[in-house]
């Protein structure tokens, strides 16, 4: 099968022929249509993310959309033919970039009716995230106060509208060109950071999604979430904090397919690649202007 691989962090993005895996007990093999690209794979092929629990060839990527084309024994879930999404492994090793992929058949979760590969191959790691700080660790209530930054980016965008099907009061960052974006999603404020440090906010949650943000805006009692970095230096003592590393979450996903199915969560696909050209893929998502996901397509 075709993969892209690398050798050393840092190094190229190669074409490659690799062999291809077999499912073990309890697992499904999937064909990948489609696979996401997420900062955390740039950032890995350069040495950092998740560089430190990876070995060469290291084949990089998480987000999968694809169908069930073989069955471990014991899997009760999937059958072949299924259409399924899902995020495996992560932070272990999932070699998405690929034709095809092995992981725990509970990794996985149907494929939203209605969306392509593409756009479901989008929503795993971004959309999870998401959810599981908004449901699983704020659980967010209907009338709080959302903030959050990068709101335009994968995970932000995606994080909008959660908190927003949650009944939140959503205040979103970007810069002024992304604010019709926003509200078309369902942003109840736009902020320009470029021109306001939006310290005066009074909120219940403030998801910060670039890093090292002041937790000014946070009330007392409220939360704070650094995201992907975590909280890396003291904050106030009247708030609480939390990290978040987001995890494969079948259940989650199961979740938020819900939520597209029903109409109240949209993916936005800023680019498509193919395969092959994976390179030109990081390199975009490098510029950080990107709006929404970008998606390499395996067929």
């Amino acid at each position: 099968m075709r993969a892209i691989t690398q050798n050393e962090f840092g190094g190229p993005l190669t074409l490659t022929d690799v062999p291809k895996p077999a499912p073990l007990p309890t697992e499904v093999l999937v064909r990948v249509h489609a696979a996401g690209v997420n900062p955390v794979d740039w950032k890995t092929r350069a040495g950092g993310g998740m560089a430190g629990l990876q070995t060469f060839p290291f084949i990089n990527g998480w987000d999968v959309s694809g169908v069930v084309e073989e069955v471990g024994f014991g899997v009760t879930t999937l059958k072949a033919g299924d259409e399924v999404y899902g995020m495996p492994w992560f932070p272990r090793a999932a070699s998405a970039y690929a034709e095809y992929v092995t992981a725990p058949s509970r990794h996985f979760a149907k494929k939203p009716k209605g969306l392509t590969h593409v756009e479901a191959a989008a929503l795993p790691l971004a959309a999870l995230t998401a959810y599981q700080v908004l449901v699983d660790t704020a659980d967010v209530q209907k009338g709080q106060k959302v903030l959050i930054s990068a709101a335009a980016g994968g995970v932000g965008h995606l994080a909008v509208q959660i908190a927003k099907a949650h009944g939140a009061y959503v205040i979103g960052t970007a810069r002024e060109a992304k604010h019709a974006f926003l509200k078309d999603l369902g942003a109840d404020e736009v902020v320009d950071y470029t021109k306001s440090n939006y310290e005066g906010t009074d909120v219940d949650l403030f998801v910060d999604l670039v890093g090292g943000a002041s937790p000014a805006p946070v009330r007392p009692g409220g939360l704070f979430v650094g995201v992907p970095s975590g909280v890396d230096r003291p904050v106030r003592d009247d708030i609480r904090t939390s990290p978040v590393l987001v995890e494969p979450d079948r259940a989650g996903l199961q979740a938020i397919a819900a939520l597209v199915e029903s109409g109240e969560l949209r993916v936005h696909v800023d680019a498509t690649f193919p395969l092959q050209e994976a390179g030109q893929a990081h390199a975009l998502g490098e510029t950080g202007r990107t709006q929404g996901k970008i998606v390499l397509e395996t067929l």
